[in-house]
Parts: C-alpha cells; structure tokens; sequence
C-alpha cells in the first residue's frame, strides 16, 4: 500500500480533521508502522460513539500498517468521578468488560494492536513528564481545558482536576505516540500536546480527530451556542443513546423517540447516525415503507437521502424504523458477543447507578 491510499484511510469517515495532513504523509514515508494511540475513561456502558466509531477508525489504522493502542485511563477516571470514584472498581471493569466491549467491535488484540491499563505503565518517569507539562501551562489555560472532561471551567472542583489535562499529554509522550487520535471533544489535549513537545524536546505528535454522534435527544437551540458535550451522544443519558449491546426491540424503542425534525437533515441525530454509521456499513439505505407512503425506496449515498429527506419526500417515522432495522443488523455480532457476558453489563450499570452491593 502506497502513501496515499494510507492517507486517504486515515482521514476516511468518521475522521473530520489531521494535523496536519503534510506531516502524516512525512510520517508514512519515514515510518512503517506508526504507533498509534486512542484514550477513554472507563465511565460506562459503551454506546455507538465509543465502541463502533472507534472499531471503524482504528481499523483504519490498522490497514494503514499503524501499531494501535487502546489507552484504558483508570486514573483519569478516578480523577473524573467515574463510578463511583472506586480507583479498584474502574480498574476491574477497564480490564474485563472495556476490552470486552471493543472486541465485539472485532478490535482483538494482537501484534499491531494492545490494550493499555494506564496505571501500570505510570513509574516515575511519567509523574517527571506530568510536572514537565504542567510548568508550560497556566492556571488560565488548565481551567480551559477541563472542557476536556465534560466540566466546565466555572464548577467547584477538586484540586486533583487540574492535573487531568498535564497527564493526557504526558500519556501521548510517555507511550512514545506518533498519531494521537481521539474524538472532537479532546481536541485541546492534542494541540497543547503539539505546542509543549518541542519545548520539552518531544516529537509533535500528529491529532487525528473523528465526528463525535450526536444524542438521541440532541437538538440545538435557535440562539444558543451548543457546546460539543450538550450535542453528543452520552452514556450517562441512557435513552439518548444506542449501547452496542441493546436488544432489536431497545434499539427499536430508543430510535423511535429520537429528535428527527422533518426536512432537516442538519440538526438530526436520526441522520446523524445514518450519515456515520448506516453508510459505513452499508452501500444502500433501504426504507421499507407500504406502498400507499410510496413504497419501499433505496439510497445509495448520504447526499442523495439528505435531499429527498430535505425536500419532505421521506417521512421521519420511516426514517426511524428503516435506521432501527440497519442498526440491529450492525449490531448483531455485539449481541452475540455479549449473550454469556451479560453479568459484566450489570455490573457497570450497578457501579453507574451506585447500587452495588
């Protein structure tokens, strides 16, 4: 494979931004297999967000000849009050039901790809790093970027808080990363990590940045700047998301009462979701509708269903019920995984709701 048909992996759906794309292609010509990295707190059931659009992505890499990494961040959960804020809980869950969650996704590990526990490669030489970042940082600049954790700069927080952004930086050189990759969301970590590197005399890492899904229940409102948390898809709002292990009648429910405002495409998780995920999969989008609504129709592009549906030619019900069919086919192979694996399911679920016994 030649260097651009790497590239062009890369910067395939869902990705929507390299930086930069110059030294990407430097990078292919110089280096066989790029070591690759992807960080997630270990904060909850995976949804279609985490699980699948990272499973497409990281395959990508992976055809690109990229060494992987799946960076489980305990300590940044700890730190982010995940489940409970129980440091051995989230260690327990990273390590059984994370990777069992991206391996139904076909993400197994092998040689080109590993799953990172963060808290056993932390030594000494990570904590020097951490401190090593934070001196090049404000306390302005720290307060900015705990966007990074779902928090907002104004909110009381522990002084602990402060010190999330500096280790996700010193994760990206500690690993000895060449391509830090993440969703839109951890954007701030990657461009402080590409300012402070030669200043501490690391290589610039490259940030790969992919579409963040947005919520079942996402809508933006007229005169109101939506941040990326109020729009994206949320493990913490269960009815606002598809978990990779929800059942063909979940998966029907939840998609039904979904925002889906008639001819707009934009503002739409329902086609949000079909833009990024069904078209991924699927060459055709078939809606199956009775012939007195104009009978059953195909779309063989995401441009070509935006503008019939923009022009009131598809009704949302339709486009609801035509999504949840796709979404259970997608899913399939996740449920099945999972069939004798549902105790790790309750699990998360007791720790998210602080009901463990």
């Amino acid at each position: 494979m030649d260097v651009e048909e790497k590239v062009k992996l890369v910067q395939r759906p869902p990705t929507v931004e390299v930086v930069t794309v110059e030294e990407l292609k430097e990078l292919f010509e110089t280096c066989a297999h790029p070591r690759h990295y992807i960080g997630f707190e270990i904060s909850g059931l995976a949804h279609l967000g985490t699980a699948l659009m990272t499973a497409f992505k990281v395959k990508d890499f992976l055809a690109a000849g990229c060494k992987c990494t799946i960076f489980l961040a305990d300590i940044h959960s700890w730190i982010n009050k995940k489940l409970g804020e129980d440091l051995e809980a989230i260690k327990r869950v990273a390590c059984s039901y994370f990777i069992h969650a991206f391996k139904s996704c076909g993400l197994e590990p092998g040689s080109n790809l590993e799953y990172i526990l963060a808290s056993e490669v932390y030594d000494n030489d990570y904590w020097i790093k951490v401190i090593s970042v934070a001196k090049k940082m404000t306390l302005s600049r720290a307060k900015r970027t705990l966007t990074i954790m779902g928090r907002e700069h104004s909110e009381s927080l522990d002084l602990a808080s402060y010190i999330y952004t500096p280790m996700q930086v010193a994760d990206i050189f500690h690993l000895n990363v060449d391509i830090a990759h993440s969703g839109m969301d951890q954007r701030k970590a990657h461009m402080l990590a590409r300012e402070v590197a030669p200043k501490l005399g690391y290589r610039k890492p490259i940030a790969v940045h992919h579409h963040l899904l947005m919520g079942l229940k996402s809508t933006r409102k007229a005169g109101y700047e939506m941040s990326i948390a109020d729009l994206k898809m949320s493990k913490s709002i269960p009815e606002s998301c598809i978990f990779i292990h929800d059942s063909p009648e979940e998966i029907r429910r939840k998609v039904r009462g979904a925002y889906c405002p008639p001819r707009d495409a934009e503002n739409n998780p329902v086609m949000d979701i079909i833009h990024y995920i069904v078209f991924h999969e699927f060459k055709v989008f078939h809606i199956d509708r009775p012939a007195k609504y104009g009978g059953p129709i195909e779309f063989e592009s995401f441009e070509e269903l935006k503008q019939a549906y923009e022009k009131g030619e598809i009704h949302p019900l339709d486009l609801k019920n035509a999504l949840a069919e796709h979404l259970i086919k997608i899913l399939e192979p996740c449920r099945r995984y999972f069939e004798n694996k549902m105790d790790l399911v309750e699990e998360v679920k007791s720790l998210m709701t602080g009901k463990v016994e």
